[in-house]
């Protein structure tokens, strides 16, 4: 038989649509979805019969069974979400590809009582009238950070983008060559300054500015004055910057507004915890900053928003602009924010409560502990089949937060015998609940850092099948 037979010879759709094994799954699955499965099937084989070598096609079987069960395996993918869950084993905690920031129960219990009900949240209950989506968190805001007013908007670089355009629109934005970042996803400051309308006027150098610069740069077209803090990397050796309270200072004497831009944002001061020092909005806005700007699913491990303080005359023409509605956020992330926001009332609570700030300030007596115990559930389960230890690695905060901090860790290796790590690797990201590792000398490497003791399960029942 050559080519072109087999082609006519493979079966039609309405041939497989017809058979046991599609009835069956007619009664939970769509039709859509079995149809569109079912060509896809097909087309594996017509792929498979164009790709045959010369030698192999008088030997070449069509398996109408094969392209039915195939058809069954690819609807179940299409009755799942491509948005979906998995297991973070890399031990980046901020991993912005594996969704920032998770979030606190109470932030799950908060989105879900609005999620499912209606809510006030353009109404003002004691009025009985209209109200403002900004007056249910910026309370909260204000007793956290010292800021005179705040409002919240879709993500940071929002933030800055309707900062920029609201103060500084057609006038001259002053800021350090040294810190004009590129803040992710190809977003760089320079080009949103662009977009919002003002005007980059870069002063100092890469690895030096000084406050002569800033004040030599000062003139009748100048807007503001743009601080950016480079969370996501650091210039070291012969450098020198600005003090934020020395520029805030410059600003007050110049009646030009002084425009920080935390970038991750935090309310707490990790060195306490043994981390290197972050900047922390409460000392921003105490040193004398008019408007800073700072993520909520970054350091704060809230959802994903933009947070704006400082003060009050400044935000509410923020609040005007009619740029806000397009970037405003909605009741889910609204809910899971105030809740959030509210543990960090009690720092402690906040650090117990919060799983990014859990994860960063983790013991490593715990770390260790919890390693031996995956350790001891993957050995029991495959240790037959792979070479499984403990081995002391670091992790990272990752989402551009503190660039040069490792964190000591430890994780499960596993060097499986009959495979090897890629496809290992490969075939974990397959599982019905991805599994996301990293692969270190030659070892796939499960950082326990960043995995939840309830996925010890789902971990242990992917090797099973996978090994």
């Amino acid at each position: 038989m050559d080519r072109k037979s087999l082609l006519c010879n493979i079966p039609k759709v309405d041939e497989i649509l017809n058979m046991d094994k599609i009835a069956e799954i007619k009664e939970y699955i769509p039709y859509v979805f079995i149809v569109e499965s079912v060509r896809k099937s097909i087309e594996d084989i017509r792929n498979q019969i164009l790709n045959l070598p010369k030698e192999g096609i008088k030997d070449y079987i069509i398996d109408v069974d094969y392209i039915a069960d195939n058809a069954v395996k690819y609807t179940k993918r299409y009755k799942t979400n491509n948005l979906k869950r998995v297991v973070n084993a890399t031990g980046v905690i901020i991993h912005t590809n594996l969704g920032r920031s998770i979030l606190c129960k109470d932030a799950i219990e908060a989105v879900e009582d609005v999620a499912v009900h209606y809510s006030n949240l353009e109404y003002d209950i004691n009025e009985g009238t209209r109200g403002s989506r900004y007056s249910h968190i910026e309370d909260i805001i204000k007793t956290i950070t010292g800021a005179e007013a705040a409002m919240v908007v879709n993500n940071n670089a929002a933030a800055v983008l309707l900062v920029l355009s609201t103060l500084c629109r057609g006038k001259e934005a002053i800021v350090s060559r040294g810190e004009l970042v590129e803040i992710g996803g190809s977003f760089r400051i320079p080009e949103v300054m662009e977009q919002s309308g003002a005007i980059l006027k870069e002063v100092g150098t890469t690895n030096k500015t000084h406050i002569l610069d800033y004040e030599k740069a000062i003139g009748e077209d100048t807007g503001l004055i743009l601080k950016v803090h480079t969370s996501n990397f650091k210039i070291l050796g012969f450098t020198e910057s600005v003090d934020r309270g020395d520029l805030a200072l410059i600003g007050k004497q110049n009646r030009i507004p002084v425009f920080e831009d935390i970038g991750s944002g935090s309310f707490v001061d990790f060195s306490k915890y043994g981390l290197s020092y972050e900047p922390t909005v409460q000392e921003s806005i105490k040193s004398g900053i008019d408007i800073v700007t700072f993520s909520g699913d970054k350091m704060l491990g809230g959802p994903q928003a933009g947070i704006i303080v400082g003060k009050k005359s400044l935000v509410d023409k923020m609040k005007k602009n009619p740029l806000t509605r397009a970037i405003r956020v909605d009741k889910m992330t609204i809910a899971a924010l105030e809740a959030t926001l509210k543990l960090y009332l009690d720092e402690s609570t906040a650090i117990n409560n919060i799983p990014t700030l859990n994860m960063i300030t983790k013991d490593l007596n715990e770390l260790e502990s919890n390693a031996n115990k995956l350790l001891g559930m993957l050995k029991t389960s495959i240790g037959d089949k792979a070479e499984i230890g403990i081995v002391h690695e670091y992790s990272e905060v990752g989402g551009g937060s503190m660039p040069l901090e490792m964190l000591p860790t430890y994780g499960v290796s596993i060097k499986p015998y009959f495979i090897s790590p890629n496809k290992l690797e490969e075939k974990l990201r397959y599982a019905q609940t991805p599994i996301i590792a990293r692969i270190r000398k030659n070892r796939i490497l499960l950082d326990v850092r960043t995995i939840s003791i309830d996925e010890y399960n789902l971990i242990r029942d992917a090797l099973v099948e996978v090994l």
